[in-house]
């Protein structure tokens, strides 16, 4: 029996806000971390010792947070029930030596992080974003939120070839001007960034810096149907389960909620805060032992635990309709997509399509199936990584989206809300 809808229009309203003040993993889950703070989780420390008692938990490692709710009773042996994403997004890096120039030209070293579009990031208004790190070990998060730089295309007179087919070399036609000059002097751009910090440039020691577009997230359409805006691969899903796991976090529920959100998805997860790195090994294993669990309770845990890896798909493309496989269409605004690949670039399997089925049907969902065309090289998520890294089942879904790995890409205005829910219901069950 389906239940009320937890979250409507207003969960998208949300988003753009979120999506808006999450320009970098730190910001996505610096935001996330607040929204559960007001559904009375708390932070606790990795270095400090834990403890069973019950209530919403959460860690922050870098990019990367994991949250759960010890719901009254739970054994040491209690399953959990994980919604898994990841709060990296394809952009521009700003590297360790960025000041450079030419031609009368002040610009930013950038390297380019995971399979970014790189064309969708030329002649945008740039902000600039990240976490700087102090001498005394200290992070702060920084965000420049208003045009900064500039990644400018070549004049069509002087490349008349280029409606035929752009090609844009990594490294010389990527770097962003931000000013004029050229005396170009090492340390400029840090001194800028901890001035906006209110910060001593002294005493900066590191950093993790990198562009965003500036334009806001927006409803887009006749009828406001669609949503236009950055990183939605895959804050759209982090967001989600953020809400998902507030609502469901209650003292009755049979099992333990998580919300798993990684960084580094985008570059192969291989990192201490990403999905085949060892933190959420770690929270579980910490958790089964604070209240009192064995190895032998984390492994019976673990075995009846059960993951949904949220991740934004490829809706059929308008233009493109031959890219996509000919009997299987998710279409925006049809509900989350379930997604399957038999070579196991997805997790899904058909006792884990039961899984999310369920979920959809109590939460009064619809949604559709998406398969890759046979032609074509399916793209994976952090879902196989978790399965086997934990042995967990794990089952791939998401939203499907258009301009996947854009600067700025596309979804329909009612899939945010209608995957919350999905998300809500799994973790009630």
């Amino acid at each position: 029996m389906s239940r009320p809808a937890r979250f409507d229009r207003g969960h998208t309203d949300d988003l753009l806000t979120y999506l808006a003040a999450s320009p970098s993993p730190y910001h996505a889950v610096a935001n996330a971390a607040e929204r559960l703070e007001k559904a009375g989780f708390r932070q606790v420390e990795e270095t400090d010792a834990w403890d069973g008692t019950t209530g919403g938990k959460y860690v922050l490692r870098g990019g990367a947070l994991i949250a759960w709710f010890v719901p009254e009773g739970a054994e040491p042996h209690t399953p959990f029930r994980i919604v898994g994403a990841h709060t990296d997004s394809p952009n521009l890096r700003v590297k360790p030596l960025p000041d450079t120039g030419a031609a009368g030209w002040r610009q930013v070293a950038v390297e380019l992080y995971g399979g970014t579009l790189l064309n969708t990031w030329l002649d945008r208004d740039l902000g600039l974003a990240g976490r700087i790190t102090l001498r005394d070990g200290r992070d702060v998060l920084v965000n420049i939120d208003r045009p900064l730089l500039r990644v400018p295309q070549l004049a069509i007179h002087l490349d008349r070839g280029a409606n035929d087919g752009l090609k844009l070399d990594r490294q010389k036609h990527m770097q962003p001007i931000w000013g004029l000059g050229d005396d170009v002097q090492e340390g400029d751009l840090i001194a800028f960034v901890a001035e906006e910090a209110g910060v001593d440039a002294a005493d900066v020691a590191g950093w993790d810096l990198m562009p965003h577009p500036v334009e806001a997230p927006a409803y887009l359409g006749r009828d406001r149907e669609l949503v236009a805006g950055p990183r939605m691969d895959n804050l759209l899903s982090v967001h989600a389960g953020a809400a998902a796991l507030a609502a469901a976090a209650s003292g009755e529920l049979p099992h333990i909620p998580v919300l798993a959100a990684f960084d580094h998805e985008e570059n192969g997860s291989q990192s201490d805060t990403g999905a085949d790195g060892p933190l959420l090994g770690s929270v579980l294993e910490r958790s089964v032992h604070a209240r009192g669990g064995s190895p032998e309770d984390r492994a019976r845990a673990l075995a009846g635990t059960i993951c949904l890896s949220s991740d934004t798909g490829h809706a059929v493309h308008p233009n493109y309709p031959e890219k996509h496989d000919p009997t299987h269409h998710p279409r925006a605004n049809g509900g989350p997509i379930l997604k399957v690949n038999v070579n196991m670039r997805y997790a899904t399997d058909g006792s884990g399509r039961a899984v999310f089925a369920e979920a959809c049907e109590k939460a009064g969902v619809p949604f559709q199936n998406f398969v890759s065309n046979n032609a074509m090289p399916c793209g994976t998520t952090i879902g196989p990584i978790t399965a086997a890294r934990h042995g967990i089942k794990t089952v791939d879904i998401g939203v499907a989206i258009l301009s996947m790995h854009s600067a700025r890409e596309l979804c329909g205005a009612d899939d945010p809300f209608l995957l919350a829910n999905a998300l809500t219901a799994f973790l009630e069950n």
